[in-house]
């Protein structure tokens, strides 16, 4: 490759829930662009991040975790990640190491790709609180499968080990011109991405079962002559019941919700941010074909 001679790709990021997708996409971005909760199944859809490195653009996609889908909602979501994986010109199956064995979910994920006679790149997450034996014991493991171009240790959350991956992805990535602008961070539209930091503090702020079934929409997304960025937001739940528990007492909760994501939206927006939430019950919108085109998921997926 010539000095000027550019390189851009798109390296899909796989894995069983809560392996740590996210986090690591958003450290290797530099910016917060997916949403992070401790609850597994947090991302719903495909996201870009855009990541500039030496003369090569990293298109990398964050996809939902991969699992045994039950749901309409979960089969999209899993046949998302699948289509990203697809796609990519680079897999990289991202796998928590920190839980020193192979998880269900990652063997069928690994057999999966074996079937299809595809390589990976395996990327070992957390390993700042791996224990170093064990560790080692999991990627010979891993590697016994035979999928696995090369082994990358990382941690997410401290950034170790990132620069040896963005290395290999800049080298073997095609030739060819960059398909975003070199100034983006994601391909994700602000309406959407301001509907998610309000979800994701939903789902920080919510226990059980509720925050999946609930979804946010933002109704109105407008700037201000000032500058200011004034957003309007929908959350919609499944049962009237669940309005309290969203509201909190004496609306305490969705206050809260609202301030955090407020404060959220604007550090990283880096302006000021009016955020209005409204609470509304809508029972079958999990069964709307709409909001599946809207966060790029097939409404008839199976899974």
């Amino acid at each position: 490759m010539t000095d000027n001679q550019t390189r851009c790709g798109f390296a899909s990021l796989i894995g069983a829930p809560n392996a740590g997708k996210s986090t690591l996409i958003n450290e290797l971005v530099g910016s917060k662009i997916s949403i992070v909760t401790h609850k597994v199944q947090t991302t719903r859809n495909r996201i870009v991040g855009i990541v500039m490195h030496d003369n090569c653009q990293i298109a990398f996609v964050d996809t939902p975790g991969i699992f045994t889908a039950k749901k309409r909602l979960e089969r999209a979501m899993v046949d998302a990640a699948w289509q990203g994986a697809d796609e990519a010109d680079i897999v990289c199956l991202l796998v928590d190491a920190a839980r020193h064995r192979v998880r269900q979910e990652t063997t069928d994920i690994i057999d999966k790709l074996k079937a299809q006679n595809r390589k990976a790149v395996l990327i070992l997450n957390k390993v700042d609180i791996a224990d170093k034996p064990k560790l080692l014991e999991l990627a010979a493991k891993l590697n016994e499968s035979g999928v696995f171009d090369q082994t990358f240790m990382i941690s997410a959350k401290t950034g170790s080990g990132k620069a040896e991956l963005l290395n290999y992805l800049a080298q073997n990535l095609p030739e060819g011109p960059y398909l975003y602008d070199p100034e983006s961070l994601s391909d994700m539209p602000m309406r959407l991405f301001a509907a998610e930091i309000t979800r994701e503090k939903l789902f920080l702020q919510l226990q059980d079962e509720l925050p999946y079934n609930l979804t946010v929409d933002t109704e109105s997304y407008d700037v201000t002559q000032k500058g200011d960025i004034k957003i309007s937001q929908v959350i919609y739940i499944t049962r009237d019941s669940h309005r309290a528990i969203v509201l909190g007492k004496g609306g305490s909760r969705i206050k809260n919700i609202g301030k955090q994501a407020r404060e959220e939206l604007s550090k990283i927006l880096e302006r000021k941010v009016h955020l209005n939430l409204f609470v509304k019950v809508r029972k079958n919108w999990v069964e709307n074909p709409e909001r599946y085109m809207q966060w790029g998921l097939d409404f008839d997926a199976k899974g």
